[in-house]
């Protein structure tokens, strides 16, 4: 086994064909077969099932293929090291969040100080953002709820509280606050199951033993805007992510705080990635731990 033969199986596995792998390594795709052949035949091992263009990973593949990520990350950053000392940052980061609000902040921020840094983000709510981060698909993780991990490292950055909003001609859209008890009955557009501003909302409404109605779930946040906006329900939102706008309005609940805690997250192993540490350390720069 060598170097070449794993950076053609781990490029094979990642893009998901020898093609796409041949065109991504500059090589003809008869050198990729028969690399990857070689390295088959070498260990006895079969690591991809064949269909036509595309192939598959068998169960030996897939536990080679996580080990082969950690390989090019760390490969990734050695280069990040010495471009470092040599006063370059720079590389590719792939930054995981559960919004777009706090990611788009720290990257202008990042971007403005090493413009050579290429960033990648992947969207989704806090239970797929951390899997990202675990199956190394992402580098850090803009993150809320989470269940502690002792692979992972978490570093405060932001608190928020979350309001109720309304749509126009509501009885409380000209309102600035409302009690919880007053939400019992009211019909809510949530989002799916696994967002941390629902699992907040969800959690003081059972303290308080209040009851609300879920008219619809709903996968994304863009959706349940849309779905407050046309008077299907009311939603729940952090109070830095609502967007202004003339149809809706945010409403305090005065008599419980609740809150959303934001962390920057990145695996232990990783700890001495510089590309990591810049990020993390302009993250801090640029958060928050008070409440907005």
């Amino acid at each position: 086994m060598n170097r070449t033969q794993l950076r053609t199986f781990h490029a094979a596995a990642e893009l998901g064909g020898f093609t796409a792998a041949s065109k991504a390594l500059l090589i003809s795709q008869p050198t990729i077969t028969t690399q990857v052949r070689s390295l088959e035949a070498e260990y006895g091992v079969e690591l991809f099932v064949r269909n036509g263009r595309r192939v598959q990973l068998t169960p030996v593949g897939e536990d080679l293929y996580e080990i082969t990520k950690r390989i090019m990350l760390h490969e990734a950053e050695a280069k990040q090291f010495l471009q470092a000392h040599a006063g370059n940052l720079a590389g590719h980061l792939r930054l995981a969040a559960v919004g777009p609000f706090h990611a788009t902040d720290v990257l202008v921020a990042l971007k403005t100080q090493f413009p050579d840094i290429q960033v990648s983000v992947l969207l989704g709510n806090s239970q797929l953002t951390l899997q990202r981060l675990l199956e190394f698909n992402a580098d850090v993780a803009m993150i809320a709820h989470f269940e502690d991990d002792p692979r992972v490292e978490m570093v405060p950055f932001s608190r928020h509280r979350v309001v109720v909003f309304v749509y126009e001609g509501h009885p409380w859209f000209g309102r600035k606050s409302v009690n919880l008890s007053q939400l019992a009955g009211e019909g809510f557009i949530l989002r799916e199951t696994g967002s941390t501003t629902r699992l907040a909302f969800e959690q003081a409404l059972g303290t308080a033993g209040v009851t609300i109605t879920k008219v619809v779930e709903i996968g994304s946040r863009e959706a349940v805007w849309k779905a407050v906006e046309q008077g299907l329900g009311i939603g729940v939102v952090a109070d830095f992510e609502f967007v202004p706008h003339p149809r809706l309005r945010t409403v305090a609940i005065s008599d419980v705080e609740i809150t959303t805690n934001y962390h920057i997250a990145y695996l232990k192993e990783r700890r001495d990635s510089r590309l990591i540490q810049t990020l993390v350390r302009i993250a801090q720069g640029v958060g928050n731990t008070e409440l907005s």
